[in-house]
């Protein structure tokens, strides 16, 4: 017989913490704590478990975090120890924008609920056996090897629930856009991933809300030579550059669509962004040899209408046709094309609990 646990689910970015309740599987509460601050962590989770406890729900019997990184040796979701958490630190490097806010999170839990077992599900699952010609970094092996260098890919939980929800073989070769104030496009044949635009860590790919995505490497070595730190650096690539430092203003989508009618440089942050995913899809679809479903998720991915025209005009040479009404409508199908085109509501958080479930539901000798 089953059990019908509590789960508390945290999805937690560098400045905001999400969390979904699940009771047997079935999510019975959501919500968000937005906009924290170095010092704040503490505060927000004793927030959220004041919320759990007034929707009259028990304590829970696990917790799952959504964990952007495992580094070179953690893929699976897995229940957390003094030893994993070390191993984390060590690697944090990987994801500096991510990973330190989200071992925050875990430690102040571990403080708060000792004896509540947690559980990390890693966003590079879904890609760790990607072919080897997609994860091998251009590099001397004997530089990356040692490392543990490699492209990774990231949003994995997002590509697990698009997978799960519309099936690998109706889906067939697939390119899966989470497109968000993060954003990455997947190539998934049979339900797996083949490639994927970010690499070794969430900054590369695409062009993002307030992160660089693909950058040559030489503007960082310009950039280092003419004074600039390794901190400053990381500032830059992470947190001043994308649609907020094309356009001076903002990374937010939403906003610059707004702007976009009279602010020249909001329309350029806004072209360029859709410029490269389009070129991305097509890349993609060049990986998978052919392309039958295009799949749009995340905040922008799930809620802007016509980034979405945007990106798919010029595709029409694969097949990418769309509906615009119903793309207007952000519709479950929004094509006519040959081409399925889906628009997909992100679901991280099952992806957490079900991980959750399956690593407590081990036997106990296991654990």
């Amino acid at each position: 017989m089953s059990v019908a646990r509590t789960i508390v689910c945290f999805n937690s970015g560098s400045s905001s913490l999400k969390y979904s309740v699940f009771v047997g599987m079935r999510p019975v509460l959501d919500g968000a704590v937005e906009r924290l601050s170095a010092g704040e962590v503490t505060a927000a989770l004793e927030d959220v478990l004041n919320r759990v406890e007034d929707a009259k729900l028990p304590l829970p019997d696990g917790i799952g975090h959504r964990f952007v990184h495992g580094g070179p040796r953690h893929f699976e979701p897995e229940l957390v120890t003094d030893a994993l958490l070390a191993d984390l630190r060590a690697c944090s490097a990987f994801a500096p924008l991510h990973m330190p806010a989200q071992l925050e999170v875990v430690e102040a839990l571990s403080r708060k609920l000792p004896k509540t077992p947690q559980v990390l599900c890693f966003d590079t699952g879904f890609h760790r056996d990607l072919p080897a010609a997609a994860r091998t970094l251009p590099l001397p092996l004997a530089v990356a090897d040692p490392e543990g260098l490699r492209r990774f890919g990231f949003h994995g939980l997002s590509c697990e629930w698009m997978v799960q929800s519309l099936g690998a073989e109706a889906l067939g070769r697939a390119v899966l856009a989470h497109l968000g104030s993060g954003s990455s496009l997947t190539a998934v044949r049979g339900g797996k991933s083949v490639d994927t635009t970010m690499g070794l860590t969430p900054s590369g790919g695409l062009m993002m809300g307030t992160r660089t995505g693909e950058l040559d490497p030489g503007v960082l070595l310009y950039l280092g030579r003419q004074g600039r730190d390794f901190d400053g650096l990381e500032q830059l690539v992470n947190r001043e550059s994308g649609m907020k430092g094309v356009s001076g203003k903002t990374g937010d989508m939403k906003a610059l669509l707004e702007l976009r009618e009279h602010d020249g440089a909001a329309r350029l942050a806004v072209e360029m962004f859709c410029y490269q995913a389009r070129k991305a899809v097509g890349a993609l679809a060049a990986a998978l040899g052919g392309l039958e479903s295009l799949v749009f998720t995340g905040g922008v991915g799930e809620r802007a209408a016509p980034v979405r025209a945007e990106i798919c005009t010029g595709l029409e040479h694969l097949g990418v046709e769309l509906d615009a009404a119903r793309n207007a409508r952000s519709e479950a199908v929004i094509s006519t094309g040959r081409v399925r085109v889906h628009v997909l509501k992100a679901n991280e958080e099952r992806m957490i609990a079900e991980g959750t479930e399956r690593v407590l539901s081990r036997p106990p000798h296991s654990l």
